[in-house]
């Protein structure tokens, strides 16, 4: 009997046959075909290879994707950009060199109004929506759009069919977000700047008040706030100032290409003061720790601060024969009251343990701290205190622990504040304040290699204003 042989599927004209072992037959093609067989498979290799030595010359300067997202349409226009680009802060997180700082683009600026989006923005400004979707959807960056505040500014770059080419937007003072259009789509780079640091000097007299002396010496809010916040344990700037007190400083400032983005921290200063002459020098020992030391390596600082709260006048003072306004008889008044707005923070006079917090008779809302073991403190007629501060905890100098209120007996909103030393009451006005400990002996030398050449600027200034003061 006849073996029946299987029956093959049709072969597609485009598929060759596959020739198993079993089935293998020998074919050869005629002699004639081979030179036409090598010539096929030659022109080919020679033609791509001429094109991919064509397209390496042609090769513009490397990219690096940091991150790509949305695919690039093959019609779309493609703009050929060659940008070194400055420090960019790559995946890994490492640093990359370039030496550019900043892209050169023609850049259209647009600012962000209340109320905007980034569909609207960029909708406004005529992008279209396939590519403000890419760009919200970058992977790592895309939250940097999508969270756009009132004032903010972006940098657009359109081609000539409206196509998104470029973005850039600060992120902060060191670094900025670059977006560019390449052949994948949109690719993010973080941007890194250094900054440059400065010295400068100042000095003024006060006429007036500290601010307004401070802002014709060129002194900004901040700077000159500082300045108060470095004295304030020896000068009550609001009563012990005077007309005709000067101050110096000298404090660093931190700029851009060649813009100031801002200024630093005070580094020495100089307060003369109704004939008193105090001076201050910033240091950061090798731990960290960052304070004011005066030129003999004294802490400026003392134990407790003077005034516990910004307040806008004193309406009483420490009066052990004041009669009282409510039950209008003499009654001591142990403390000095801080008249204030309803709400404004008070702050822990000092570092220590809460042994009360809550209602306490005709102070009202109180809380009282334990210092050292000989000093206790009292802030009263609280209108709430902070959530997180608790009876037994223990605060830090200048911790928010309440607000002003006028709990208890009392006509307004303000702070009653007394000093108790040893459980006696002591004037916080007058009282002697006990200092900050002093600068670490084993810094002593450090300290001096910095103070020295600061110190010799204050004289120089100093002398400087004088002599400008006697030049008719």
């Amino acid at each position: 009997m006849r073996r029946q042989q299987p029956v093959r599927p049709p072969l597609r004209p485009d598929y060759k046959i596959l020739l198993t072992p079993r089935n293998r037959r020998r074919r050869s093609l005629p002699r004639v075909r081979w030179p036409w067989f090598g010539l096929g498979l030659v022109l080919p290799l020679v033609f791509v290879s001429f094109t991919l030595s064509g397209h390496t010359e042609r090769q513009s300067a490397p990219v690096v994707a940091m991150a790509v997202a949305g695919p690039a349409s093959l019609d779309s226009p493609r703009v050929q950009l060659r940008l070194p680009l400055p420090e960019v802060e790559n995946t890994a997180g490492e640093i990359a060199a370039n030496p550019a700082a900043e892209p050169a683009y023609e850049w259209t600026i647009i600012e962000v109004r209340r109320g905007d989006s980034l569909a609207t923005l960029m909708e406004r400004h005529g992008v279209p929506a396939r590519d403000w979707l890419a760009l919200s959807q970058l992977p790592r960056h895309g939250g940097q759009f999508n969270r756009l505040h009132p004032g903010d500014t972006l940098r657009i770059v359109l081609d000539d069919e409206g196509r998104l080419q470029a973005v850039y937007r600060p992120i902060n003072e060191q670094n900025s977000l670059l977006v560019e259009r390449v052949d994948t789509g949109l690719q993010a780079e973080v941007v890194h700047y250094e900054l440059e640091r400065r010295t400068y000097h100042a000095s003024g007299e006060i006429r007036s008040s500290l601010f307004i002396a401070g802002r014709e010496a060129g002194l900004s809010d901040n700077l000159t706030m500082e300045l108060a916040n470095i004295f304030a344990w020896d000068v009550d700037f609001a009563m012990d100032i005077r007309q005709g007190d000067t101050f110096t400083l000298i404090y660093e400032a931190f700029y851009r290409d060649g813009e100031r983005v801002r200024t630093g921290n005070v580094l020495a200063a100089e307060f003369n003061n109704r004939g008193r002459h105090l001076r201050a020098v910033r240091f950061t020992d090798a731990e960290g720790n960052t304070d004011y030391y005066t030129p003999e390596g004294k802490s400026v600082r003392r134990a407790f601060l003077r005034t516990p709260v910004d307040f806008t006048r004193i309406s009483s003072r420490f009066n052990p024969n004041r009669r009282h306004p409510i039950l209008n008889q003499i009654r001591a008044h142990r403390g000095v009251d801080y008249a204030a707005p309803r709400g404004t923070p008070i702050k822990a006079a000092g570092d220590g343990r809460v042994i009360h917090r809550g209602p306490r008779g005709g102070y009202g809302n109180t809380i009282i701290i334990e210092h050292a073991g000989r000093y206790t403190t009292l802030y009263a007629h609280m209108d709430g205190f902070a959530r997180s501060v608790r009876q037994g905890s223990r605060v830090r100098q200048g911790q928010t622990i309440g607000y002003v209120g006028d709990t208890g007996l009392a006509t307004a909103p303000h702070l009653h504040y007394e000093f108790r030393v040893d459980g006696v009451h002591k004037d916080p006005l007058k009282v002697a304040l006990p200092s900050a400990d002093p600068l670490p002996s084993r810094y002593r030398d450090e300290f001096r290699i910095t103070a020295e050449p600061l110190l010799a600027q204050l004289d120089v200034v100093q002398r400087t204003r004088v002599a400008d003061q006697q030049t008719p």
